[in-house]
């Protein structure tokens, strides 16, 4: 099965998600979700506005007004998310946090090194409950095939998966210095 039939898969006949252009979208309901997130973010500016005149940093980070406030923007995010895939079948980027260096870069060019960046996923396994045929060891391979498929997405969504790994104990480390050829 190649990518194409697997994105197929995951959404079916659905035209949202084809080739073809989507015409006649009425965007007033993604402009409600965008208004009612706007004004949270302004409460939650006043808020904290307010929980720091009262209150130290760390209590402020911790004040239920403000955690509440944090909830709802999350929540109303996560419905800008959905509202953008349900009507427009687009999977947006809009909450992660990217500090602009002022640098332009050239987006044709590869990623320079200084633009690389580590993530790490890890899990703390135990062992099956009951009988079971499985060890501690096939976590590892599980892992790998769950390393394996999020490479696969991550490069279908045009980012450069130049190293990753899977290890059971320690962090898997890359060598600054390894062949690219090695990378599985």
């Amino acid at each position: 099965m190649n990518d194409h039939d697997n994105d197929h898969d995951e959404h079916g006949d659905n035209p949202l998600h084809g080739v073809d252009p989507l015409q006649g979208v009425d965007p007033s309901d993604l402009h409600g979700v965008v208004d009612a997130l706007s004004a949270s973010l302004h409460e939650y500016i006043d808020a904290a506005v307010g929980v720091r005149a009262e209150f130290g940093a760390h209590e402020a980070d911790e004040d239920p007004r403000i955690l509440a406030l944090e909830s709802r923007v999350s929540n109303l995010n996560a419905e800008l998310y959905d509202v953008l895939h349900d009507r427009l079948g687009l999977h947006s980027d809009l909450t992660g946090m990217t500090w602009d260096d002022g640098e332009e870069g050239d987006a044709d060019l590869p990623p320079q090194e200084e633009e690389l960046d580590t993530f790490h996923l890890g899990f703390v396994v135990g062992p099956p409950a009951g009988t079971s045929d499985l060890s501690m060891d096939s976590v590892l391979g599980i892992v790998d095939d769950g390393g394996a498929e999020i490479a696969r997405r991550l490069t279908d969504r045009g980012f450069d998966v130049t190293e990753w790994g899977a290890s059971r104990g320690v962090p898997v480390e890359f060598e600054p210095d390894d062949d690219e050829d090695d990378i599985e």
